[in-house]
């Protein structure tokens, strides 16, 4: 018996992340799921990480990271060098991602090829085989590398689309947009179409395409023609949340017009327990002491920031609307909506607060500059609702736990994930500031007469009810696509088997 367990091949999956801990936590979520749903057969995952040369440390992250089975390993590679880039402006957020994904080549190179000799020196009666390379959809240069492997049997290459469908449908569109669209797509005057999506205006396409002269824009367009190359495009969302886009998607597989696509999600952070030495867990015990569904949660994400006066309108907001709240991830002020990811800790973010705030508020509210386990917090049966940044993650995790949403787009993809919750899904309300002609540059502040009437109109009355009762529909869905016989399970099934018979 035990001679049979050591001829039992080992099916080894390469991932390759970025320098995003929301990015990472997603790539690597899906590396649990494909272990628990196979127990039975023998895979191996080693993640490739390159590494930003300044990053905040995310209280999570290194929780995160030692919770990872034992046949899951992490290469953090070294930080890239930016001081190049030290002095120049122009060069965005996702810019700078992808160009750390661009210096990091080499060293992905070499960790490639150490795993290559590793694997194919092993004795033949333990095979470890390498069958399939999963690249972020921002680490798309590697897919050019999987060619080049030193292997007989060639891996296959799939991008790890960590976003939404309606998000792929849009960036494989791309390519015929640049040709079609004369002007910036912020100025066309009609809506741009999205095969199997609602229409969007201009100005809620992520911001990499918001300047089409800009480095980003033409990172942006080579990573969408790059797809192309893939094997197959791996989508962390399901088919009951997104029927068009999905159905656009593999109508277009089947004329072979681009690589098959595979709804995967919803895969979202699985419980943290391990994190409960950390102080945003206090917030729990707050919101054991509140009534059911009666506090609204903020939360910007691990980077987001406002400006000065926005935290100001948003803080008198939410006092002006008399409900109780959960303020987390409370920032100091800057007028870059991503610049905490690319700064040191400064002064205490909760000096900004109007003055007399807190005290005023300490009755309803509670407010935290630190990390808060979101997964718990948005299951707690006291949280009603969620103004969030609408990264993916955080949309999901929302759809997840049924919790209804505000939706406050601050950069990156996050208008377009917007558009998809509130004007197609219908789960999620939206600031009347997102209807007229300002840019998405972060510099649109919200008032807090409107802010307060949006948390009373999800909160209270008929439109706050229909929004919960289609998110409570929504959240039936998503646990029927990760079911035994559920949507999402088959597909990632059918994965698993070509990946086990590539093995044997």
């Amino acid at each position: 018996m035990e001679e049979e367990k050591e001829k039992t091949p080992t099916t080894h999956i390469v991932l390759v992340s970025i320098p995003a801990l929301s990015h990472q936590i997603s790539i690597l979520e899906f590396a649990k799921r494909l272990l628990n749903l196979h127990k039975e057969h023998c895979f191996h995952v080693t993640c490739i990480i390159p590494t930003l040369p300044s990053q905040n440390n995310n209280a999570s992250k290194p929780f995160f990271f030692d919770s990872l089975p034992p046949n899951v390993h992490c290469i953090f590679l070294p930080p890239v060098n930016f001081d190049d880039l030290r002095n120049d402006p122009s060069v965005s957020l996702e810019a700078q991602i992808s160009l750390a994904v661009s210096r990091s080549m080499p060293s992905i190179r070499e960790a490639l090829n150490t795993l290559i000799t590793t694997t194919t020196t092993t004795s033949s009666s333990n095979k470890n085989n390498l069958v399939a390379l999963v690249v972020d959809a921002i680490a798309h240069e590697v897919l050019h590398l999987s060619k080049d492997l030193e292997l007989k049997l060639k891996p296959l290459s799939y991008i790890y689309f960590a976003c939404s469908a309606m998000l792929l449908s849009l960036c494989l569109h791309s390519p015929n947009l640049d040709q079609i669209v004369p002007c910036e797509f912020r100025d066309y005057p009609n809506l741009i179409q999205i095969p199997g999506c609602i229409s969007v205006h201009g100005k809620n396409l992520p911001n990499s395409v918001q300047d089409r002269s800009s480095l980003a824009y033409k990172l942006y367009l080579q990573r969408c023609k790059d797809y192309f190359l893939a094997d197959g495009i791996l989508v962390n969302s399901f088919m009951e949340m997104e029927e068009g886009a999905f159905k656009a998607l593999l109508s277009q597989s089947q004329e072979e017009a681009n690589p098959p696509v595979y709804g995967i999600g919803p895969i979202t952070q699985t419980s943290g327990h391990h994190h409960r030495n950390n102080n945003g867990w206090e917030c729990l015990k707050w919101l054991d002491n509140q009534p059911s569904n009666s506090v609204l949660y903020v939360s910007f994400g691990s980077g987001g920031t406002l400006s000065q006066e926005q935290i100001k309108e948003l803080a008198l907001g939410l006092e002006l609307s008399g409900h109780r709240f959960l303020w987390v991830n409370v920032r100091e002020p800057n007028d870059k909506a991503y610049a905490s990811y690319l700064s040191d800790e400064g002064a205490d973010p909760l000096s900004f607060l109007p003055e007399g705030f807190i005290e005023r508020t300490k009755e309803k509210g509670l407010i935290l500059g630190s990390w808060a386990p979101q997964i718990e917090v948005l299951d707690h049966g006291s949280v009603g609702a969620f103004l969030s940044h609408c990264g993916w993650n955080s949309v999901l995790e929302s759809v997840v736990k049924g919790v209804p949403m505000i939706a406050w787009p601050l950069f990156a993809e996050q208008r377009t994930n917007a558009a998809l919750v509130t004007d197609a899904l219908r789960v999620a309300l939206k600031p009347n500031n997102d209807d007229d002609n300002k840019n998405n540059n972060n510099d649109c502040v919200v008032l807090k007469e409107e802010i307060a009437d949006l948390v009373k109109r999800l909160m209270e009355g008929s439109e706050g009810e229909e929004v919960r009762r289609r998110m409570e529909k929504l959240k039936e869905a998503a646990a029927c696509a990760i079911m035994e016989h559920g949507s999402s399970t088959i597909t990632l099934s059918k994965l698993a088997l070509i990946w086990k018979n590539m093995s044997n």
